[in-house]
């Protein structure tokens, strides 16, 4: 069966202060995007989707565009703030896009087949991507209530040493079916233990609850469903033009919530890295080394085959 890989490449990264998505991680000039896609193409994905703004068209081609070409099927849509219902118009003054489920809707009319969904700046791991492609084997995609799947990571796995991340913390029922996903901000660890910290005082978390990642598969009936919710979002924006976003767990958790989808929880004990700031960068360098010189991927990342 085929199945695409849906990279969201189009956001900068705001804390981190650069294109951080083609700021080489690896000593040869990989970036962490490239192990994402080693490892899926290993795990049976054979068409690569690139989200990005069209203004970066050519750094992210030279960067890493024009040599995955080489090694899988690749395609580039485009996030653009003026993709919106027709009757409507962008605030003034609005520059930001709106959000994760707005990069996916890009893919509307170029992604057909079961894809998964993941962020370019993230390192996920084989086994996130091996659970993926068997979910999307083993599942009958065309019932009439959406079969979706995320895969999800132990909390403890997902923290940085250098300040607070949010996560999506999951719920999931005897089936291992998603019950409910609560997105949890300022989330740190402090000694033995882990908070989060939006109210006055901490209040700890299970540091092995399974968070989302942002790692989701669907079929590709997704895409009109969503464009659907899209419209139903852009009605709400003149109350907050400025900030308003159309975040994929919040519409997922809302399908969920109106029976329109199941989740089934996929998970891995892979240690998921990521640059969220920029002293995430060395322990990220140091770990992608460790991984190369235990034969997990190759020396060389440039030229695989």
């Amino acid at each position: 069966m085929d199945k695409t890989l849906v990279i969201m490449a189009a956001g900068m990264g705001s804390r981190y202060g650069s294109l951080k998505q083609i700021d080489p991680i690896g000593e040869e000039g990989s970036l962490i995007i490239d192990y994402s896609i080693y490892d899926a193409v290993r795990a049976g994905f054979n068409k690569v989707v690139f989200i990005i703004k069209k203004q970066d068209e050519e750094a992210f081609r030279n960067a890493i565009g024009n040599r995955i070409e080489n090694k899988v099927k690749t395609e580039y849509v485009f996030q653009d703030i003026n993709n919106i219902p027709v009757g409507y118009t962008v605030p003034e003054g609005r520059v930001k896009p709106w959000g994760t489920a707005h990069a996916i809707l890009s893919c509307l009319g170029t992604v057909k087949e079961p894809f998964a969904v993941i962020n370019s700046d993230d390192y996920y791991g084989p086994q996130a991507f091996k659970e993926a492609a068997d979910w999307i084997e083993r599942t009958d995609l065309d019932k009439e209530i959406l079969p979706f799947s995320m895969v999800g990571f132990e909390l403890k796995n997902t923290l940085t040493e250098n300040g607070h991340v949010s996560r999506g913390v999951c719920v999931a029922d005897e089936n291992g079916k998603l019950t409910e996903i609560t997105e949890r901000t300022k989330i740190i660890r402090r000694g033995e233990k882990v908070y989060y910290e939006d109210f006055d005082e901490p209040v700890e978390l299970d540091e092995n609850a399974i968070v989302s990642m942002n790692c989701w598969c669907f079929p590709p009936q997704m895409l009109d469903k969503l464009w659907g919710r899209f419209e139903e979002f852009f009605k709400t924006v003149e109350s907050n033009p400025m900030k308003a976003e159309f975040f994929l767990p919040f519409v997922v958790s809302d399908m969920l919530e109106d029976g329109e989808c199941t989740v089934d929880v996929l998970t891995t004990s892979d240690k998921w890295f990521g640059v969220t700031y920029k002293e995430d960068r060395p322990l990220v360098v140091k770990s992608i080394k460790e991984m190369k010189d235990a034969g997990i991927y190759p020396q060389n990342m440039l030229e695989w085959k």
